[in-house]
């Protein structure tokens, strides 16, 4: 059989996730083996902890700082849920309770604080040791592809692997910049994005071309969140009449153009371009309306 990857945290920097393979090996012939599954993970980092990355200086080791996670939060809901990871975490020395105060720090009621002594990634590298897994640190995935009911990785450097199983666990705008057909999935059940621009933008760019006003909007976006992929597909829809800046002024709601037959304007360009002013527009009208029913 493949491999059957487990689940994977993101690497120092949170910008890769950490590859983890099931690899099945038969224990003899006939229906009564038993598979044999040592477990690998493979990191892209050099050290686990994700963006809970705890540093050591290099004249000193036991001089650490978390650039990442600095403490961890405890909410009276997680209290109950998650009370046995917590326990075992006290007990075990790798959590102790947060006693320092932290400039700025937001305090609730019934919230517990907690910080590593060893620092947040020892956190990370308690659960590995328990689970018995061997990492393999300097991974980097580039490719997913499915082939015959299985994932084929490919990675950076070290050639490609397949895997039963695959779980993702990094930022979602690293998941969309995966190639192969990951991309193919992960783009059908990704988010939509849309951007809105201001009135005056609007009626400045109005007589200019859709490309060039849809070039305009796409680099403003990338100046704004630098780390978003490019999108699989991009519509820039023009609100040639979007939002009423003066209405039609001295009219209830509505516009009577003719009486009979009857002939009615009505909108927002008779109230005020807002949810509240379409319901005040309709209900005028319906007045105006009723002595004709």
């Amino acid at each position: 059989m493949g491999r059957q990857a487990l689940p994977g945290t993101t690497a120092q920097d949170g910008s890769e996730p950490l590859l983890g393979s099931t690899r099945f090996v038969p224990g003899g012939p006939g229906p009564g083996a038993r598979p044999c599954r040592p477990l690998v993970l493979g990191a892209w980092g050099r050290s686990p902890g994700g963006r809970m990355l705890t540093v050591q200086s290099a004249r000193d080791p036991q001089c650490k700082a978390d650039l990442g996670a600095q403490y961890v939060t405890r909410t009276p809901r997680y209290a109950r849920q998650h009370r046995s990871f917590y326990d075992e975490l006290l007990t075990q020395g790798v959590l102790k309770p947060l006693t320092s105060p932290i400039e700025g720090m937001v305090v609730k009621e019934g919230d517990c604080n907690f910080v590593a002594p060893q620092g947040m990634s020892s956190i990370v590298k308690h659960y590995l040791k328990e689970s018995g897994v061997e990492v393999s640190y300097g991974h980097c995935v580039t490719e997913i592809y499915l082939k015959e009911d299985k994932w084929e990785v490919h990675k950076e450097v070290g050639g490609s692997e397949q895997f039963d199983i695959i779980i993702l666990t990094m930022p979602v705008p690293q998941i969309l910049q995966l190639q192969g057909d990951v991309q193919n999935y992960a783009q059908g059940s990704g988010p939509s994005v849309v951007v809105h621009t201001t009135t005056s933008f609007g009626m400045e760019n109005l007589e200019k071309s859709i490309d060039d006003v849809q070039d305009v909007i796409v680099q403003q976006v990338s100046s704004i969140l630098p780390g978003m992929p490019r999108p699989a597909s991009t519509t820039c829809h023009r609100w040639t009449y979007s939002q009423v800046t003066q209405a039609i002024p001295n009219c209830p709601g509505q516009m009577t153009l003719h009486h009979n037959p009857l002939l009615i304007c009505g909108g927002d360009s008779f109230t005020r371009s807002n949810f509240d002013g379409c319901l005040e527009s309709a209900l005028c009208i319906m007045e105006a309306l009723k002595p004709h029913l």
